[in-house]
């Protein structure tokens, strides 16, 4: 198990530019300016945790890039497929970025079905083949450990056990990007451990993976890329 945040192997041979960068994300709550960041770029295959008071707009800022939240003016640029660099309105976020981002919230919601059928969700949307969904949904269920829970109802499941649910939806969809918000909050004991390795993990398959956490273990691992959200202001090379 590895106990640091790396690129995959190989990584001497990843992309130097952004995965994506954010332009003019800004947010007022009344009269007070939450955030102002006027260019945002996200590393590929880094782990970064986003850290800041509690009301600072963490979450805020996350559900933007992952579309979830209004961000008028706001655009983004990515490099598509074909190696073209694009750009367009963060908001509506793209189609073809929407496949690439994952976003996890700090208390997921599952479907009252099966664990199963929660992790099938995302690739049944998209149309896969039921063989494709079958086999990524059981590797998905191995890599977290929770084969012994696959027909079990939501609802009877631990706050761990929930997590890993979660996370194993997002990883089962093969994003670029994941936005985790505190995955590690509520949790204690084994249940906590279970749920840094898996971040560990997605982090160490070259994914780009930003944790809102005030978890002192996983802002303190070697090889994380730390930002701080303060006064309105993104810090992205937080010490």
């Amino acid at each position: 198990m590895s106990d640091s945040f790396r690129p995959r192997a190989g990584d001497s041979g990843i992309d130097a530019r952004p995965l994506l960068t954010v332009r003019g994300l800004r947010r007022k709550v009344g009269a007070r300016n939450l955030f102002e960041i006027d260019a945002l770029p996200f590393p590929r295959a880094k782990a970064v945790v986003l850290t800041g008071v509690n009301g600072a707009g963490k979450t805020t800022l996350l559900r933007m890039v992952a579309g979830l939240e209004p961000a008028p003016g706001a655009t983004v640029e990515w490099t598509d497929d074909s190696g073209s660099v694009r750009t367009a309105p963060l908001d509506p976020l793209p189609a073809s970025l929407r496949q690439r981002i994952a976003y996890m919230h700090q208390h997921p919601y599952l479907f009252r079905t099966s664990v199963r059928d929660n992790i099938a969700y995302g690739l049944r949307a998209r149309g896969l083949p039921r063989h494709e969904i079958a086999q990524r949904v059981g590797a998905a269920l191995g890599w977290a450990g929770i084969t012994h829970v696959q027909d079990t109802a939501p609802d009877r499941l631990s706050g761990g056990e929930i997590q890993r649910v979660a996370l194993a939806r997002a990883k089962v969809l093969e994003p670029d990007l994941l936005l985790l918000d505190e995955p590690t909050s509520n949790l204690d004991g084994q249940a906590r451990e279970q749920v840094i390795a898996l971040v560990r993990e997605l982090a160490d398959e070259g994914r780009t993976v930003v944790i809102i956490c005030h978890d002192r273990d996983l802002i303190n691992l070697p090889g994380v890329v730390r930002w701080k959200l303060t006064d309105g202001q993104l810090d992205t090379h937080h010490r």
